[in-house]
């Protein structure tokens, strides 16, 4: 869309610049019109027995809370039994009901399949054993309705959640989402609670890139939406276990495990377009910081530090390990060797945001000769050491604790302003 810019003299003339469009998910959601603003699908497979009640209670919550048109999809997962028989039963009883019906099961392919389709403004998911409850459909759907947020999850970890559930399920829960905190940095606390809502321009920018067709879908959608960028809004749910529930617990960790390192495959590799996504649809940043300090050095030292206290504690162990072996010196050598290109491929990644395979062989050369100035403060830091005085393990280890530190910040200023200088790699993937 373009319009006419005023001129220079105030006549109201000159050239047309165009008109910015608004980003995917900035603005709010028309209540107005026969068109759906809410379709919120139910995945079933082999379900004949808990569809119906589900659909009806759900349906009789949409009529007294959503104020708005609404659609309730059934996708059936070429269930074998009489689910789709009782879905499309429901769906000639219930004008706002429909099926959808997959050949081929999978959650993930039921939920990309109706989702891409959709001509609802927000789309929704919950499973069919409502174990959620349904009070939290209004606070999940809002923030999305009003342009506030991106993506909405229900979570059972959040302050405020009520959940109840055996101690086995509750273990698995918590180590699955450390895992996913500790592996994919993830921000969100409950990647597999199934009530979640997207809105639809962002789900048609999202769910292209989104592999997986099982359970790991509400993971890997939800890591593609945090680095593009997006806002992601939890809602604390109450939560009851269904202790019939068909979902098998070993199975799907073993697929979870596995999709987790696919994405950081996917993400080292640069097969994942973040950059491209998160220019498309990332909200920019408030503008708010320290007086004298960008943004983006504050978010850099605090991802250095983190790195350098790991790198420093695996430094530390393995010089301790290998020092009685092979001797002071090379014991540091090997260890800050090892360490150094741990280091770089690390904070190439996770401080500088490099992503892909585009100059990594420069960076690690150039991180070696980083690391070689690194070298030579620490063993000039022994060395002399050594020749003023005959030190003990506990002087040793200090010393050369505190020259390794000295390293690490010399070690952040020549990789921030040398070996990952924006201005010398245009053409590689940043975040």
């Amino acid at each position: 869309m373009n319009a006419t810019a005023p001129s220079r003299n105030g006549t109201g003339t000159g050239a047309k610049a165009e008109v910015p469009q608004p980003r995917p998910g900035s603005t709010p959601v028309g209540l107005g019109g026969p068109q759906p603003v809410l379709d919120v699908v139910i995945p079933v497979y082999n379900e004949e027995t808990d569809l119906e009640p589900c659909i009806r209670r759900l349906h009789a919550h949409l009529e007294e809370q959503a104020g708005y048109a609404y659609r309730i999809t059934i996708a059936d997962n070429a269930s074998t039994d009489k689910t789709l028989h009782v879905a499309e039963r429901l769906a000639r009883e219930f004008a706002q009901v429909e099926v959808h019906h997959l050949g081929e099961k999978g959650r993930g392919r039921a939920l990309n399949a109706v989702w891409s389709t959709s001509d609802a403004q927000v789309l929704a998911y919950m499973d069919v054993d409502l174990s959620t409850d349904l009070a939290a459909l209004q606070p999940l759907v809002a923030p999305l309705l009003s342009g506030h947020s991106d993506l909405a999850i229900g979570s059972r970890l959040a302050r405020g959640a009520r959940v109840v559930r055996g101690p086995k399920r509750e273990f698995i829960s918590r180590c699955y989402n450390l895992i996913l905190k500790s592996a994919l940095a993830a921000r969100f606390s409950d990647a597999q609670c199934g009530f979640k809502a997207i809105r639809a321009d962002v789900a048609r920018r999202l769910l292209p890139h989104v592999q997986d067709t099982g359970w790991f879908f509400d993971t890997e959608l939800l890591v593609l939406a945090q680095r593009s960028g997006l806002r992601i809004h939890e809602v604390p749910v109450d939560w009851v276990d269904d202790p019939g529930s068909s979902v098998h617990i070993v199975k799907t960790a073993t697929e979870d495990l596995k999709g987790i390192v696919r994405i950081t495959r996917a993400t080292f590799t640069g097969a994942i377009p973040v950059r491209r996504l998160r220019e498309q649809l990332g909200r920019e940043p408030i503008g708010v910081t320290a007086p004298g300090v960008s943004p983006s050095l504050v978010k850099q030292l605090v991802r250095f530090a983190a790195v350098g206290v790991a790198s420093t504690a695996a430094y530390l162990l393995l010089f301790l390990l290998l020092r009685n072996g092979i001797g002071s010196q090379p014991a540091n050598f090997l260890a800050l060797f090892v360490t150094a290109v741990a280091n770089t491929a690390v904070n190439r990644r996770v401080t500088f945001g490099v992503r892909g395979r585009g100059g990594a062989g420069r960076h690690q050369f150039e991180g070696l000769i980083v690391f070689g100035l690194g070298l030579v403060l620490t063993s000039g830091s022994l060395a002399l050491l050594n020749h003023t005085t005959h030190p003990g393990l506990v002087l040793e280890t200090t010393v050369l604790v505190l020259a390794n530190l000295a390293a690490t910040v010399l070690r952040f200023l020549l990789l921030r302003g040398w070996v990952f200088n924006p201005g010398r790699r245009p053409s590689e993937e940043t975040p």
